[in-house]
């Protein structure tokens, strides 16, 4: 399960992306500025790496959301936690435009690496201060780390979701998520095995192995959409699919899977009325009526 935005602190709003940070971060933050103060002769330096691994990992996470908002999908929430970022998108579902969505917060480490790398050359060149070339060598490797972990092909890292979106284009939307979070667990199975001794990257693990398991369910869904019976007279505004026939949609109140266009939007366990409803092919929304085919 991703975190929420509930116990967090709005920071600022960007190009319409409204940013939070977790209240869990300052309680990591003491923890690991703390670890670190044996490395600088003052521990104004350790406060500074901490501010500049979330700088980068904020820069990466508006990656992920400017370019979802540039192939039409909605991005409009980034939440900042201990465990890294989390961009909210919503691509419309499309392979190429889930690949670009997710490949584009990468590509920002991409970037900053000859950037990073520049600046470290020049430090050592021109004989900075030793602890600020300390400093720029610590932020180079914590982008350089930051890279290689999220390449990790564990779903839903951004690894496992470009493989994912790679796969996507060959075996279609049900498989290719299968494939990717069945890859997911088994890296996530040897990550485990050779971080038993390291408390943090176990958190990720877990937290990852998670994840991937929840990928596989959504997985299953999937393809009971794609094997079901579609509704004859209906289809997406957008995309122009034909809704499956089947319990494939979950009442917000009663928590209760229920045919949404056969029960005309009322939920019949709770009664609950529903006059819009999302497309499970493209994720866009729209009111009933609006599905009947023209």
């Amino acid at each position: 399960m991703l975190p929420s935005d509930k116990g967090s602190i709005h920071l600022f709003q960007f190009a319409g992306i409204n940013v939070f940070l977790h209240w869990s971060w300052f309680l990591v933050a003491v923890y690991q500025i703390s670890y670190r103060t044996t490395q600088y002769s003052s521990a104004l330096w350790c406060v500074l790496e901490y501010l500049a691994l979330f700088l980068i990992v904020l820069m990466h996470e508006f990656g992920h959301s400017l370019a979802c908002r540039s192939v039409g999908g909605r991005a409009d929430q980034i939440l900042l936690w201990p465990l890294g970022g989390v961009a909210y998108v919503d691509p419309p579902q499309r392979p190429g435009a889930t690949l670009w969505s997710i490949a584009a917060g990468p590509l920002v480490n991409a970037l900053l690496f000859p950037v990073l790398s520049g600046i470290y050359l020049l430090a050592g060149a021109g004989h900075w201060d030793p602890a600020l070339t300390k400093f720029i060598f610590t932020v180079w490797v914590i982008n350089v780390g930051l890279f290689v972990f999220n390449m990790l092909p564990i779903y839903p890292l951004d690894g496992g979701q470009i493989l994912r979106s790679i796969l996507w284009f060959m075996v279609g939307r049900a498989r290719s998520l299968m494939i990717a979070s069945t890859i997911g667990l088994i890296t996530v199975a040897l990550l485990l095995v050779f971080t038993i001794r390291e408390p943090w990257l176990g958190i990720i693990a877990v937290f990852a192995l998670l994840q991937c398991w929840s990928g596989l369910q959504q997985a299953r869904v999937l393809a009971r959409v794609e094997a079901a019976p579609h509704r004859e007279g209906l289809a997406c505004p957008s995309c122009q699919s034909p809704p499956p026939v089947g319990d494939f949609w979950v009442c917000g109140h009663c928590h209760r899977p229920f045919d949404m266009f056969a029960t005309h939007g009322v939920c019949p366990t709770c009664g609950m009325i529903y006059n819009g409803t999302r497309c499970l092919e493209c994720g866009q929304g729209y009111p009933l009526d609006a599905f009947i085919r023209q």
